[in-house]
């Protein structure tokens, strides 16, 4: 059978014991891949117990004559085994390289229907909502445990970063504290007295007033505030030092991050959140007055007078209550984040929007929660 393949001048097959032996010589190029690929029938048919392979003969060899050589080889390894053998040294490179069964592309899973999209995020999100949750308590617990522990080691207490937090999360946040607390209890006196006015009780804008602004209004807008002010700059400071490798300095030296970066902004915040919310209820009252006297001709002292025989201390108790658990909420929630960040600036930018969103989403949980405690106990 050894004449059988020849006249294309490219495949040579010999019968043999116990494998034939098919010979490539002549140029294995491009040029030539169509006559090349019509013997590669008679040439498997011929190798039905495997064949040995010799390429010593190949003249010139580019990458369609690799893939061919390969495919060759490939088919006769169906039908028997195949041995490639004489392969020069300037063409072994290229036969490494080359594969002709190349390895399996990873395929698009499977979607699950448009319909389920829906559940299936939701409940994607509830998951990760929980884990952070847990997480964000796991540090909150941390947070406390070293808190408590300083009160014993009084050492461990910074008090010029504890000052300097005051400063800058409490003297520094007055102006937009007391602007949108002005701005806001005067709009409350501007609509309840426009609805009122239909019913002639404009006078009960007061109340409306003073009960809306000292329980729920004055605190929870102080805390969105202060979380879209204070509890970012806390993951943004923080998470900088992280991507420097300064907290990792910091343990090297022995010092607790927690010591040294949470406390101070902890127990700064925690006392100067009562403080703004009563500052926030003063000047949103003073709003509230100034409104009254310009649209219902209600004088600051018929405004006060007023003011002290309908409204009660409790009210404003119930709000400032309020303020030291929503400090608590904000710097660890800021810290925890700020300690989370790795990678790069990306990841810092991501961990700063996430720790506003999640402070101010848990502090209206928290004031929901309190409305509804207040409100079983009858206060």
């Amino acid at each position: 059978m050894a004449g059988a393949l020849t006249d294309n001048g490219f495949v040579t097959v010999e019968n043999g014991s116990p494998s034939a032996m098919v010979r490539l010589h002549g140029d294995w190029t491009i040029d030539n891949a169509v006559d090349i690929d019509s013997a590669m029938p008679g040439v498997v048919a011929a190798c039905k117990a495997g064949a040995v392979v010799d390429c010593s003969a190949i003249g010139s060899l580019d990458t369609t004559g690799a893939v061919l050589i390969r495919r060759y080889c490939a088919a006769i390894e169906e039908a028997g085994a195949a041995v490639l053998t004489g392969v020069l040294a300037a063409h072994k490179t290229l036969l490494d390289v080359i594969t002709c069964c190349p390895p399996p592309a990873a395929t698009e899973p499977d979607h699950a229907p448009w319909y389920l999209l829906p559940l299936l995020q939701a409940g994607e999100a509830t998951m990760r909502a929980l884990r952070s949750s847990a997480r964000l308590l796991g540090f909150l617990g941390l947070v406390l445990m070293r808190l408590f522990g300083s009160l014993f080691d009084m050492g461990r207490v910074r008090l010029v970063p504890v000052i300097h937090q005051m400063e800058v999360v409490g003297l520094q946040s007055m102006g937009i504290v007391g602007l949108i607390s002005f701005l806001i209890g005067a709009v409350m006196v501007n609509q309840g007295a426009i609805q009122l006015a239909r019913f002639g009780a404009d006078i009960f804008v007061i109340d409306m007033l003073g009960i809306g602004h000292l329980r729920e209004l004055g605190i929870l807008l102080t805390a969105i505030i202060i979380a879209g002010r204070s509890g970012s700059a806390f993951t943004a400071q923080i998470g900088s030092m992280v991507l420097h490798e300064e907290v990792d300095a910091m343990k090297t030296l022995g010092m607790n991050p927690i010591d040294v970066l949470v406390l101070p902004r902890l127990v700064a915040l925690v006392v100067c959140l009562p403080l703004l919310a009563f500052y926030a209820d003063i000047v949103g009252i003073a709003g509230g007055a100034l409104m009254a006297w310009i649209q219902l001709d209600i004088t600051p002292a018929n405004f006060l007078t007023y003011f002290r025989e309908v409204i009660s201390i409790d009210h404003y108790w119930v709000g400032i209550i309020k303020a030291p658990f929503f400090a608590a909420v904000i710097a660890t929630t800021g810290c925890y984040h700020g300690l989370r960040v790795h990678g790069s600036a990306d990841a810092l930018g991501m961990r700063t929007t996430r720790s506003v969103v999640q402070s101010i989403f848990l502090v209206i949980v928290l004031d929901a929660l309190f409305a509804i405690f207040f409100t079983s106990v009858g206060l």
